[in-house]
């Protein structure tokens, strides 16, 4: 059993509803099967063989006494005698030579029992027609004044209408199948709400949500809101905490650029100038990275638009950036994000390539079920070794991309995967295929 499983999870359902309906509906139809079974092999096939036999033992007493006639008129008139009583059809071929045979349908169940029957209590050779006449048995035996022809009706071998059980078996088996599977409809829609939610939320948008369905659901929903409130409530808690760091820092920095401003030019104050200004650019850079744009309600956006943007918001400062789009999904031209993390994700990305080399490629691809952002350089690259690091925060390679020249803190890849991860998507380092340095995809789920 442990080598089977394997075998049959690629044909099994993955949802939780059709995983249920199959433990519902599997157990129903073995429950048919061993019924039908059980009924047409004992029961049905017993009742046929016993209505058969009790024909047979008719046919050979008209066999004997048409063998004990003197002559084939006295023989035809002790049928034409036994025609009414055993409510048969009798004829009788002087001429006519007998050989043994059946005819029947291949999906006739009784058909077997009724020959196998007739062969072993029959006291002569015969042979049985099932076809010809659907509702009659052709039985044709071998006498000494020649063969004996019988059309017996067929209700006389077999039940009548032995279906009619398997039929209300089925029939109410469907019934209560769609009664049960509305109810267990009911019984998953809440944690497909749950599951639907929770993706939202994982997106960076809070919609409402009422716990509803069985106690367990229940739970699980209201856990999920209780989680969801701490979240929002820490979120915002260090949201005020960054503000208040934000403005005490500013105070102190103010007061320096004041006092520079009103000192006596020289080496010196440039100096604290180019610091204090280096202060306040890795303040921004860690109050964005800290803050990540969470207060934003996410809105549909036209991705060709806003790489546009940002490629034009890039080119003001003095950047080569070649802008590229490929839309497979002419229909839905937009998708539902926070727009201003994500072009601060892309202006980041930029950025970085226009730093670290002469030309930067900025594309966006849509599809039905992503919208991908792919932003290329034909700088120095990053060791493959070492992108998973520069992802973290304050991690800065000066031997690969040399961060001096941006005076940047280590923190732009880090506040681009904040915004990505916040929509539930992802981003990944690789090499440009096209300009030989980084290439960064962005995949958004539409």
């Amino acid at each position: 059993m442990l080598g089977l499983g394997p075998l049959l999870k690629p044909y099994l359902p993955r949802s939780l509803f059709w995983r249920a309906f199959l433990i519902l509906v599997l157990p129903i139809l073995l429950l048919q099967l061993v019924v039908a079974s059980v009924f047409i092999q004992r029961h049905y096939d017993g009742v046929t063989a016993q209505m058969a036999g009790s024909i047979a033992r008719e046919l050979n007493f008209a066999l004997a006494r048409v063998n004990r006639a003197e002559t084939i008129e006295d023989a035809r008139a002790a049928l034409d005698e036994m025609r009414l009583p055993f409510n048969f059809e009798f004829g009788l071929d002087e001429e006519e030579a007998l050989v043994p045979d059946e005819t029947r349908a291949l999906f006739d169940v009784t058909g077997s029992v009724i020959v196998e029957t007739l062969r072993t209590q029959l006291a002569a050779s015969f042979a049985v027609d099932l076809v010809t006449f659907p509702k009659h048995v052709d039985a044709r035996i071998a006498s000494n004044k020649g063969v004996l022809r019988v059309l017996i009706p067929r209700r006389r071998m077999n039940a009548a209408n032995p279906h009619l059980l398997l039929v209300w078996m089925t029939v109410t088996a469907l019934a209560l199948t769609a009664v049960a599977t509305i109810f267990l409809r009911n019984q998953v829609r809440p944690i497909r709400e749950l599951s639907r939610i929770a993706m939202a939320f994982g997106r960076g948008r809070s919609l409402p949500f009422r716990p509803s369905g069985a106690e367990e659901v229940r739970r699980a929903g209201a856990a999920f809101l209780d989680m969801r409130s701490r979240i929002e409530r820490q979120m915002e808690s260090r949201t005020r905490m960054l503000s208040g760091v934000s403005h005490d820092l500013r105070t102190p920095l103010t007061r320096m650029r004041l006092a520079v401003a009103v000192a006596e030019p020289g080496p010196e104050m440039e100096e604290l100038s180019a610091d204090i200004d280096e202060m306040e650019r890795m303040l921004e850079a860690f109050l964005a990275f800290a803050r990540g744009e969470e207060g934003e309600a996410p809105a549909p956006v036209s991705p060709v638009d806003l790489v546009e943007e940002v490629a034009a918001d890039a080119r003001r400062h003095g950047a080569e950036v070649t802008v590229f789009s490929q839309i497979e999904t002419p229909d839905r031209r937009q998708i539902t994000i926070k727009r201003a993390a994500i072009k601060r994700c892309l202006g980041n990305l930029v950025d970085n390539g226009a730093i670290h080399g002469t030309h930067v490629a900025l594309g966006t691809r849509l599809t039905r079920r992503y919208a991908e952002f792919t932003v290329e350089d034909d700088g120095p690259g990053i060791p493959p070794e070492r992108r998973e690091d520069v992802l973290r925060p304050f991690v800065r390679l000066d031997e690969s991309r040399n961060q001096d020249l941006g005076g940047g803190v280590g923190l732009g890849l880090s506040i681009a995967l904040e915004a990505v991860r916040a929509h539930g998507g992802s981003l990944t380092l690789e090499d440009s295929p096209s300009l030989g340095g980084l290439k960064v995809s962005v995949v958004l789920p539409r």
